[in-house]
């Protein structure tokens, strides 16, 4: 394997070399920071190698062996890491995949945990969509509000349609991603999505009433994904190959069609419906506590990568009330994390520790914790339940205030121009009680330099 000047490569060929080898790897891919790769033989993986090698900030293993490599860095060494795949003669990425499956799954039967993977893995995929729809359409309508730019003028309507339109095709993105997860074939996922976004649902009357188009939502067309990619898999194993094209396709849309109006949209509406008001009467109800205890847990789920499974309900929260409220308070996690990261910072006297921290702040403050969980407050361990109750504390007073965002995005101060106009001053006071909060608890009783034994 030839070696090369450029850094990135550097990194992948030690991590290919450290899980394995190519003919090691089942499956590959990545989110904003992590590498995610699924092992054909967890035996052969060197973690300890892995967590030394350069550039690497942490590793979880769960499902799949997830590689925090950090923002930026994961995209340019993941497209390294796939060359080097496919430069690879002898392996074959979908046999392997094949044959890995099985084995995972009997590695990791959670069923809860599973779902929420499997879910988690539908929506990675959009986050960057997500991300720049969303500062494009609060952007646009901060602007609006402050009346820099006129509602009606050619400049504003460009920038809605271009921010405005995934959101009005989610359902087709959310349906393919899930069609592919479940073994079916893409595009007919998105047929399940249109299945249920098409403004021409309206005109179906069942059971004296007329459907509404998108009821249901993204719960609504990840059932019809799913389903569509199930009915596509039975249905091939009874249809001659010659005519598997015309016939499989055309029996799953027929079938995943009728079932999808009759069964999952109002189901996918009930669901919808309990989620909703479930969070909204926990925030009522819990008020600041409800607050704290959310803000506070959700620095662990970011810790398994389980955080992007709730994505779905972020998008469900928006579609069905205008607004979400949930995702201020969950922000708050990663502020929690740069309030401890700061007063680490200020505390130890070991050089390479300030170094870690410097490096992760920038990314912290942008709302990517990542850098930060793994290389630092994590390791040390009593900084990271400190940085909780920081968050905790942010997340009561975002709760308290009924912050709430109009679009999904990255959280820490991009999200400044997701929440509404009015709501930005309390938002980023929150962001600052958040750090604080965070700073004094590790300042006061999270952080000795003696815990740092493994930096100099």
């Amino acid at each position: 394997m030839a070696k090369g000047n450029n850094r990135n490569l550097l990194i992948a060929e030690k991590l290919l070399e450290h899980l394995g080898g190519a003919a090691n790897i089942a499956t590959t891919t990545h989110c904003m920071t992590r590498l995610r790769v699924a092992p054909q033989d967890r035996s052969k993986v060197n973690m300890e190698a892995i967590k030394k090698t350069e550039g690497v900030l942490g590793v979880v293993e769960e499902e799949t062996i997830q590689i925090i490599l950090g923002p930026g860095a994961v995209n340019k060494v993941s497209a390294e890491f796939e060359k080097l795949l496919a430069a690879a003669d002898d392996f074959d990425l979908k046999d392997a995949a094949s044959k890995n499956k099985s084995e995972i799954d009997k590695k990791n039967a959670k069923p809860f945990k599973l779902f929420l993977r499997r879910i988690a893995s539908i929506f990675i995929p959009l986050i960057p969509a997500l991300v720049a729809s969303g500062l494009i359409t609060g952007i646009t309508k901060a602007i609006v509000q402050a009346g820099w730019l006129s509602a009606d003028s050619q400049l504003a309507i460009i920038l809605t349609v271009i921010g405005s339109g995934l959101f009005a095709y989610l359902g087709i993105l959310v349906g393919t991603n899930a069609a592919k997860e479940f073994g079916g074939s893409p595009a007919l996922g998105a047929l399940a999505g249109i299945l249920v976004i098409n403004p021409a649902v309206g005109d179906i009357a069942l059971f004296g009433e007329n459907l509404l188009p998108g009821r249901g939502g993204l719960i609504g067309v990840l059932f019809a994904a799913i389903f569509i990619a199930l009915v596509e898999k039975q249905v091939r194993k009874f249809v001659p190959q010659s005519l598997d094209i015309i016939i499989t396709p055309t029996i799953a849309l027929l079938i995943t069609g009728i079932v999808t109006y009759i069964v999952f949209m109002p189901v996918g509406g009930f669901v919808s419906d309990t989620i909703t008001k479930g969070l909204l009467n926990v925030l009522d109800l819990g008020g600041v506590v409800a607050g704290f205890v959310l803000g506070a847990t959700f620095l662990p789920l970011v810790v398994t990568g389980l955080h992007q499974g709730l994505t779905p309900v972020h998008l469900e929260l928006i579609n069905s009330i205008g607004d979400d409220p949930l995702l201020p308070i969950l922000a708050m996690g990663g502020a929690g994390q740069v309030g401890a990261a700061f007063a680490i910072y200020f505390k130890t006297k070991k050089k390479s520790l300030k170094r870690a921290i410097g490096g992760g702040l920038p990314s912290g403050m942008l709302g990517i914790g990542e850098p930060l969980i793994f290389g630092v407050t994590l390791p040390l361990g009593r900084p990271f339940l400190t940085a909780c109750l920081g968050a905790g504390v942010g997340g009561a007073f975002q709760a308290h205030f009924d912050i709430a965002t109009i679009a999904v995005g990255v959280s820490g101060l991009p999200l400044t121009f997701l929440v509404h106009t009015n709501q930005i001053i309390l938002y980023l006071a929150g962001l600052l009680i958040s750090y604080a909060a965070g700073f004094i608890f590790t300042y006061l009783f999270g952080f000795k330099d003696e815990m740092a034994a493994e930096f100099k």
